[in-house]
């Protein structure tokens, strides 16, 4: 018989030690400090993150890769091969990673609003709370125009949602943290009960 107990053993040891999430919490947040400052060093930051994003998803398509029949390996391995160019490229060249990135973010904004506000409008009789979904297109639709005629407004907003973004991950994991020291601690007075 599968009790509580022993989904919370198995629990406590498919996680990994509790102070992984705490310091990749921490480092969330002094990658939120790094790219607060606005600085070259800001631009370095989110390019190296974009590029290790990038060379994750490459890696991702290799595996997807060798799952893919016909033709969707092609473009799997197409996807492979883009994915890594472009986080190499992100190591070699920072400063034209930031200003593409900077680029099309703004577009980026104006097709993820758009999504949202379809998206929300098309549940809203299936979710109470749509039209959270709804203001946060509307949101992402203005901000994206409004970067979207000057490279400087996409840049600030680049960086300013990379940061955010950043704070968010550091404080989940460090809430997540000790979650899980409380799990990985309660366990064991709990088994021997």
């Amino acid at each position: 018989m599968f009790s509580i107990a022993t989904a919370e053993r198995s629990l406590t040891r498919a996680l990994p030690p509790w102070w992984v999430f705490l310091i990749t919490g921490i480092g969330w947040m002094l990658v939120a400090l790094i790219v607060l400052r606005f600085d070259y060093t800001s631009v370095s930051a989110i390019s190296i993150l974009f590029g290790f994003v990038a060379l994750a998803a490459g890696v991702f398509e290799i595996g997807v890769l060798f799952l893919a029949d016909g033709w969707w390996k092609l473009l799997h391995g197409l996807l492979a091969l883009v994915f890594i160019v472009a986080g190499i490229v992100a190591f070699i060249h920072p400063g034209d990673t930031f200003a593409a990135l900077a680029g099309v973010f703004s577009f980026i904004l104006i097709f993820a609003g758009t999504f949202d506000i379809v998206e929300s409008i098309s549940v809203r009789h299936e979710i109470d709370v749509w039209w959270v979904q709804l203001i946060a297109g509307i949101i992402e639709l203005a901000l994206g125009f409004w970067a979207a005629g000057y490279y400087g407004r996409s840049a600030i907003l680049l960086v300013a949602w990379v940061a955010a973004f950043a704070v968010i991950r550091g404080v989940m994991n460090i809430m997540l943290a000790f979650r899980v020291r409380e799990v990985q601690h309660a366990a064991p007075s709990e088994v021997s009960t």
